[in-house]
């Protein structure tokens, strides 16, 4: 008779640690203070100008905030790894020129949307490739991509530009139309953002990314495919960024070659004041989506208030500082916490 030894519990079944659920309870509570300072920084807003909130005012702010939603949504699984893509901007740029090129020669725009989400992947697939299987460090890998993505964009575009009038006109009006005051952009960024959120949660190899952020090497050491997870962040970051580019194209209906230029910083700002930490392994992507939707409201805000708009880098970087600062007594707060339980349990 042949015994059989019974299977491991897969890991997905075993149970959190309070050390891990503390952590968890922390970062939201972190989400919850963004989305806090959001709605306080609306309803000053509002009280200054009562028109800000009409219709058509939540709609732009919907609107100035789906691009860098999604860019956002794929840069942090690359930063939950404890890496990073710089040429995301740079991405998103010549997306949106190869989508915009292609429409002009009566294309598709199906067609043109998946063209330009292809050429994302493409380029995150490279910078996946160099990170993971090259084992350079992400900061120089994708900082060399990025001035050579924007290279290539120069030499393609030169000085020619792509406006609304070159575009067909159902698809510059799905970039400005919705349903009232939600944008159907806004609504794509919200189904990219669940879905994302929800395989990090419920999918093993979406729980495996936190894993590998938290420390690589034991990550390694209990035999997950550390190159192939970091691969697939890439590869994913790259994909929504040419899908960035080729919505930019729709709401905008405008791109030339400094399409995106500096845009990564922005991202990088974003996900960081979003509770994302730079060291990895922890926070979310809700928390990356009302990051970007604090930073790009800044830009609304600002004006509706009467204030010049050259303050908006200043309060970022402000908002970006601060956030780090959070981040630190946070994580000093959450050791300290976690050393008293642990000395309490033996």
């Amino acid at each position: 008779m042949t015994v059989t030894a019974p299977n491991p519990a897969p890991a997905a079944e075993v149970p959190e640690s309070s050390g891990t659920r503390l952590v968890d309870r922390v970062f939201k509570m972190r989400e919850l203070a963004i989305l806090a300072v959001f709605l306080v920084m609306i309803a000053l807003t509002q009280a200054g100008n009562s028109e800000f909130l009409s219709e058509q005012g939540i709609k732009d702010l919907l609107l100035n905030a789906t691009i860098l939603v999604l860019v956002a949504t794929g840069q942090s699984l690359v930063v939950i790894t404890r890496n990073v893509d710089l040429s995301v901007g740079s991405t998103l740029g010549i997306s949106a020129f190869a989508a915009g090129t292609y429409l002009q020669g009566g294309g598709n725009p199906v067609v043109a949307i998946v063209l330009a989400v292809l050429l994302g992947v493409g380029f995150g697939l490279l910078n996946g490739l160099l990170v993971s299987l090259g084992q350079v460090p992400a900061l120089v890998v994708t900082l060399g991509t990025l001035y050579i993505i924007r290279g290539i964009d120069s030499i393609w575009v030169g000085s020619r530009q792509i406006t609304a009038a070159d575009l067909p006109g159902g698809f510059v009006d799905f970039g400005s139309g919705g349903i009232s005051a939600v944008p159907w952009l806004a609504l794509i960024a919200l189904a990219v953002l669940i879905a994302t959120a929800y395989y990090l949660k419920h999918f093993g190899s979406g729980r495996e990314l936190y894993a590998l952020g938290s420390n690589p090497e034991a990550a390694r050491l209990a035999g997950m495919p550390v190159r192939k997870r970091i691969l697939a962040a890439y590869t994913f970051c790259g994909g929504l960024a040419g899908l960035a580019g080729a919505l930019y194209l729709a709401r905008f209906g405008n791109v030339d070659s400094g399409t995106g230029n500096g845009y990564e910083l922005t991202v990088v700002s974003a996900v960081v004041v979003g509770g994302i930490v730079f060291t990895g392994g922890s926070g979310s992507v809700y928390g990356a989506a009302l990051g970007a939707l604090l930073l790009t409201s800044v830009n609304s805000v600002l004006p509706a208030l009467g204030v010049s708009s050259v303050w908006v880098l200043a309060i970022n970087g402000i908002l970006l500082i601060l956030a780090i600062a959070v981040d630190r007594i946070v994580a000093l707060r959450v050791a300290a916490a976690l050393k008293k339980r642990n000395a309490r349990h033996g």
